[in-house]
């Protein structure tokens, strides 16, 4: 059993030091301190500087507002920390957590309604085919609407 448990503590000592590498790097390539990142995200400094060093292993809520301080994806902060599995690549998931011009209560609502969507069509074994345009959306409405009346 002291194998086991050793093990355990190893793979997480070994979490932790990567999220706060990873956190690390991010916050040195948005070229902000360690101090004005703390202050962002609600946290000490001291605190905040144990993560980065690999010595505490961060909450999901600390790594949410992390995230927020660094203006990145509680996601990607999540698949990193062993918190969520990670999923496949998708152009639309990447677009949207790319996105800086939306807030990420925004973000994670249209990852949200995107993923029930390919979720739905999976199961209905949807035939992705090419999506309409805006002009063929627009005249299959007007044509819905006619034969109504």
């Amino acid at each position: 059993m002291d194998a086991v448990a050793a093990a355990a503590s190893d793979a997480v000592v070994s979490a932790a030091s990567d999220i706060g590498g990873f956190i690390r790097s991010q916050r040195v390539a948005a070229q902000v301190s360690l101090r004005q990142l703390a202050e962002r995200a609600g946290v000490s400094n001291p605190y905040l500087s144990q993560i980065e060093r690999g010595l505490r292993k961060p909450s999901a809520d600390v790594l949410a507002q992390i995230a927020k301080g660094l203006r990145v994806s509680a996601e990607v902060l999540y698949v990193r920390a062993g918190i969520l599995e990670e999923r496949p690549a998708s152009p639309v998931r990447d677009a949207l957590i790319a996105d800086s011009s939306i807030s990420e209560r925004q973000r994670q609502v249209l990852l949200e309604v995107y993923e029930s969507f390919r979720h739905e069509n999976k199961g209905a074994g949807a035939v992705s085919g090419p999506a309409l345009t805006a002009a063929e959306t627009s005249q299959a409405a007007v044509s819905n609407d006619s034969t109504k009346e």
